[in-house]
C-alpha cells in the first residue's frame, strides 16, 4: 500500500530565520562598501587603496590556495559550518580582524574569504533539501515520465523547466489544486510543460506583448501540424503491424521519426524548437512505442482488434495534447468541411463559434495554457485577469526584479491562491525604499519585505545588487571573469574626466568590447557613442594610458574576486527578506528556502516556496 503524503519537512522558525538574517546583516554592513563602489571608478575613485590593505597578489594567491574549487568546499574544514562556525562569527569581535576597525579596509582576506563563505545559503543552514520536500509532498507515488525538453529547450531552460515543474506537480496534488498562474510567463516554456506532462491548468501572464504573441505563435504552429502527424502516424502504424504479422522486419523508430518529420521540412516557418516539441510529443503519445512494441505475429482478427484499440488510445492521448492549446488557436475540423464553399457565410460562422464553445467546454476538464498579457502589482485583481479563477498556486521562473517580490504578496493577500513557487532574479532591477524613496509608493518596494529590514533603514545599493548577480559556482569550476573587458572601460573613464572633464553622463558605452580590436579602436569608438570628439586625442596619447594602468590589471582582478565571493552573501540577505516576510504573516503553514537547480547551469537556482493553512483552503 502506497503511503500517502504526509507531514512537510521541519521549518525554520520564525526566530531562527531572523536571527540568521540579522547575522548576515551584521557581516554585510561591513563587506558592502566593497560592492558598492562600481568598477568604472576604480582607477579615478583609488578604490583599491581606499578599501583592500593587502597587494592583489595576495588577495588573489588566498582566494586560489587550494585551487578553484576551494570557494565551493564546505566550511566544516576552516572553522566548520556547524555550532563552532556560528559562535566564531556571532561573535561581533571576530569582524575587527577582518576590516580595519578605523580605515574600514579588508584587512585579512583568508577570514573575509571563511566569513562570506559561512554567510551564504549553502552554508547558513536555511534552505531545505529539495529531496526531503518532494519526498513529503508524494509520498510513494510515483512521478509521471512522458515528455522531455532537452529537444526543444536550451540545456540550461530544459533543466530549470524539468525540475521546477516536477516540485509544481507535487505542491499541487498534496494542495488538491488544478490550477496554476505562471507569473513572467515568458515564451510559456514552464507553463506548456506543467500542461502537457502534468495536466495542469496554466495561465501564463507576462507584461510582454511579444512574449505573449510568441507563445501563441508557438502553440498555433503546433496545433496546424498536428493533424497531419496523426494521420500519418495511423497509416504507419497500420503499415507495421501489417509487416509485423507477415514476419517482415520493421523500420521502427527511423521509419517512424521520417514520417514524422517529413511534413516539418515541407514548412519553412515552423522553427526547429517546434520541430523539436513536435517530435517529442509525438513519442510521448505512444507513437514509437506503438510502432516497436509488438514483434509476434498475429492473426488478422487480432491484428485488426489492436490496431483499432491502439488507434483510439492513441486518439484520446493526441486530444489531450490538443487541449494544451488556447481555444483562439483552434482550427475547425469537420466532417463536412468538404462542402465549406457551399455553405453561407453566417453558417460558417455559427459553425466555427459552435466548434470553439465545444472546445471551450470541453477543455474546462481538461489540461490547457492560456497566455495573458497584463502588468502585475501587489494590487492587481486576478479575477479581473482570469474569469474562472479557483483555487490555485502561483509559480514563478526567474521572475525579474520586483516580480519576485510582489509574486508573494500576491500570494498572501488573495485567498484562492493556497501556494507560491517562486525563482527571482534580476536583483538589480529591485527597487529599494531606502535608496531612492521618490521613485514610487511604498507597497511597490522590491526590498525590503521584512520588518526588521525596515525598521534597520537596510540598503544594498545598485551595485551591490548588481554584484549578487555574480555567479561564484561559475568562476569557480573556471569560467572567467571579463577583466580585460572591465579594464579596458576603467582606464577610458580616466581619459574622459583627465582629457574632456567629463565625470557624469547620460549616455552608456555599451557592448564595444566585443567589437573592437585594440584598446586604441575601443576609445575611439566609446568617445563616439558619448558624443565626444576624439580628434583631439592621437593614438599615442591613447597609448600612453594603456601602458600607464596595465600594471594595475590585477587590482581589478582581484577587486572583482572579492565581489564574487560576496555575492552569495548579499543573495542571502534578499532571500532571507523575502522568507522572513512570509514567516511574518499568520496565514502560511510552511514557507521555506529550496535549492532546485545546479547553480553552475543556472545560477539563479533558490525557490521560495510556501504553502497556506488549511483553513484557509
Amino acid at each position: 500500500m502506497s503511503r500517502q503524503p504526509g507531514l512537510l519537512p521541519p521549518q525554520l522558525s520564525p526566530a531562527a530565520a531572523s536571527a540568521r538574517l540579522r547575522r548576515a546583516a551584521g557581516f554585510l554592513a561591513r563587506a558592502l562598501p566593497l560592492c558598492r563602489a562600481h568598477t568604472v571608478e576604480f582607477y579615478t575613485g583609488g578604490l583599491w587603496d581606499r578599501l583592500v590593505a593587502p597587494p592583489p597578489a595576495a588577495v588573489l594567491r588566498e582566494l586560489r590556495a587550494a585551487g578553484p574549487l576551494a570557494l565551493r568546499r564546505p566550511l566544516a574544514e576552516g572553522g566548520g559550518g556547524g555550532g563552532a562556525a556560528a559562535a566564531l562569527w556571532d561573535d561581533d569581535d571576530m569582524f575587527s580582524n577582518v576590516f580595519c576597525e578605523n580605515s574600514k579596509k579588508l584587512i585579512n582576506v583568508h577570514l573575509f574569504a571563511l566569513a562570506a563563505k559561512y554567510y551564504s545559503l549553502s552554508s547558513l543552514g536555511v534552505c531545505t533539501p529539495l529531496e526531503d520536500i518532494l519526498e513529503a509532498l508524494r509520498g510513494d507515488n510515483q512521478g509521471t515520465t512522458g515528455i522531455k525538453t532537452d529537444e526543444f529547450m536550451n540545456n540550461k531552460k530544459s533543466h530549470e523547466v524539468q525540475v521546477m515543474s516536477e516540485l509544481v506537480d507535487n505542491i499541487a496534488n498534496y494542495c488538491g489544486i488544478k490550477q496554476v498562474i505562471d507569473i513572467g510567463s515568458g515564451k510559456g516554456y514552464l507553463s506548456s510543460f506543467l500542461s502537457m506532462q502534468y495536466n495542469l491548468k496554466v495561465y501564463g501572464i507576462d507584461s510582454s506583448n511579444t512574449n505573449t504573441n510568441g507563445a501563441h505563435e508557438r502553440n498555433r504552429k503546433l496545433k496546424k501540424h498536428w493533424r497531419a502527424y496523426q494521420s500519418r502516424g495511423r497509416a504507419n502504424l497500420k503499415s507495421q503491424r501489417l509487416e509485423k504479422a507477415n514476419g517482415r522486419p520493421v523500420e521502427n523508430e527511423v521509419k517512424c521519426k521520417a514520417i514524422i518529420e517529413k511534413p516539418l521540412n515541407n514548412d519553412s516557418s515552423l522553427q526547429s524548437q517546434d520541430q523539436g516539441t513536435i517530435q517529442d510529443l509525438v513519442s510521448s503519445c505512444g507513437f514509437t512505442e506503438i510502432a516497436t512494441s509488438e514483434t509476434s505475429k498475429q492473426t488478422e482478427v487480432d491484428l485488426v482488434a489492436r490496431t483499432q484499440s491502439d488507434e483510439s488510445k492513441l486518439s484520446e492521448e493526441v486530444l489531450a495534447i490538443l487541449n494544451v492549446l488556447p481555444a483562439d488557436a483552434v482550427e475547425v475540423f469537420s466532417s463536412s468541411q468538404s462542402n465549406c464553399g457551399e455553405l453561407c457565410e453566417e453558417e460558417k460562422a455559427q459553425r466555427k463559434m459552435a466548434s470553439l464553445k465545444a472546445k471551450a467546454s470541453k477543455s474546462s476538464e481538461s489540461n490547457l495554457y492560456f497566455p495573458l498579457t497584463s502588468c502585475i502589482t501587489a494590487e492587481t485583481e486576478l479575477s479581473d485577469i482570469i474569469t474562472d479563477l479557483e483555487d490555485c498556486m502561483m509559480v514563478g521562473l526567474h521572475t525579474c526584479g520586483d516580480l519576485a517580490a510582489n509574486t508573494l504578496r500576491i500570494f498572501t493577500a488573495k485567498p484562492e491562491i493556497k501556494a507560491v513557487c517562486s525563482v527571482g532574479c534580476c536583483y538589480h532591477l529591485l527597487s529599494e525604499q531606502f535608496e531612492n524613496q521618490e521613485e514610487c509608493p511604498e507597497e511597490l518596494w522590491g526590498f525590503p519585505m521584512c520588518q526588521y529590514l525596515k525598521d534597520e533603514g537596510w540598503c544594498c545599493g545598485r551595485n551591490a545588487r548588481m554584484s549578487a548577480c555574480l555567479a561564484l559556482e561559475r568562476v569557480a569550476v573556471g569560467q572567467m571573469l571579463p577583466t580585460e573587458s572591465l579594464f579596458y572601460r576603467a582606464v577610458l573613464q580616466v581619459i574622459i574626466e583627465e582629457i574632456y572633464g567629463v565625470t557624469k553622463s547620460d549616455r552608456h558605452v555599451g557592448k564595444i568590447f566585443s567589437k573592437s580590436s585594440s584598446f586604441i579602436d575601443y576609445v575611439r569608438k566609446s568617445l563616439k557613442k558619448l558624443e565626444l570628439d576624439d580628434s583631439k586625442l592621437p593614438d599615442s596619447c591613447i597609448t600612453d594610458y594603456y601602458e600607464k594602468y596595465k600594471h594595475r590589471m590585477n587590482e581589478l582582478e582581484a577587486f572583482n574576486m572579492l565581489k564574487v565571493v560576496l555575492a552569495p552573501c548579499i543573495e542571502l540577505l534578499i532571500l532571507l527578506d523575502r522568507l522572513c516576510y512570509l514567516k511574518e504573516q499568520d496565514n502560511i503553514a510552511w514557507s521555506g528556502l529550496v535549492k532546485l537547480f545546479d547553480p553552475v547551469k543556472s545560477p539563479r537556482c533558490y525557490a521560495v516556496i510556501a504553502l497556506k493553512k488549511q483553513s484557509c483552503f
